[in-house]
């Protein structure tokens, strides 16, 4: 294999619900990501490998959990799959804790509202480079799990189906091309994206662009967050993004995906 090649594995993670928290939000409602983001499917994949979450890292007085230290490094993709252009149906729900220490404030009788996802569903693509990687997958293939993974809530289990595995190799445009995957639009080295796309005529062009985050901030602990495009625009050979590899499963389909 050179170094121009590389072995991707994909695997459709879907939940009846799920709930990715933004930590602005406001005094009446929690608000959710649409997207699945690295820091939380890293959380997923730590979950699956038993390691160590923020209980224990607060507990240890450690700078990051264990999951995030050993896994930040490993490249990943996302796809939203089965979504209204990348957008997910969502509804709010109020939860009512009437016990008697709940909340001073309110006389002992608190009212959460979270905005929820409705049957998300992401292809996540994973470059197999380190035991590391290659362990996830043998989980993945066997169904197994340490832990039991949610989709940011305990209430929200996952499930996931047979991983696939794809030859892959670094992507250098020769002509227009779309991305399955969201991609960080930062990484665009032409400055205007209009100038540097055509419009898929075979079907409605749509562009969805959301803040996503993509770790911890060293000092505030809070998210550090980019901005995330996902697309089914026909880009211009002349585009150049970082990190694109074209993967083709054992269909002989293939697909361009960003990994980050």
């Amino acid at each position: 294999m050179n170094d121009n090649e590389a072995i991707i594995i994909s695997v459709d993670f879907r939940a009846s619900f799920g709930f990715l928290k933004k930590y602005d939000i406001n005094e009446d409602i929690y608000l959710t990501y649409n997207c699945l983001h690295k820091p939380a499917l890293l959380g997923i994949f730590g979950a699956i490998l038993g390691y160590d979450g923020y209980y224990q890292a607060f507990i240890n007085k450690q700078a990051e959990p264990e999951y995030f230290e050993k896994l930040k490094s490993i490249k990943v993709g996302i796809e939203p799959i089965n979504s209204s252009k990348g957008n997910f149906q969502k509804s709010i729900i109020t939860y009512n804790n009437s016990v008697g220490y709940a909340s001073k404030e309110t006389g002992g009788n608190l009212i959460i509202k979270e905005q929820t996802l409705i049957s998300p569903s992401y292809r996540v693509f994973l470059l197999l480079e380190d035991e590391i990687t290659l362990n996830i997958f043998d989980f993945l293939k066997n169904k197994e799990a340490i832990y039991i993974p949610y989709l940011g809530k305990n209430d929200f289990q996952l499930y996931w189906d047979e991983p696939k595995e794809y030859k892959a190799s670094k992507f250098e445009p020769n002509s227009s091309f779309s991305i399955s995957s969201i991609f960080r639009k930062s990484d665009i080295i032409k400055n205007k994206i209009q100038d540097n796309f055509s419009f898929n005529f075979e079907k409605e062009t749509f562009f969805y662009f959301e803040r996503l985050p993509i770790g911890f901030s060293e000092i505030t602990k809070n998210y550090e967050l980019d901005e995330f495009v996902f697309s089914n625009a026909l880009f211009n050979q002349n585009i150049r993004l970082n990190d694109l590899f074209e993967v083709e499963n054992e269909t002989g389909s293939k697909q361009i995906i960003q990994v980050f």
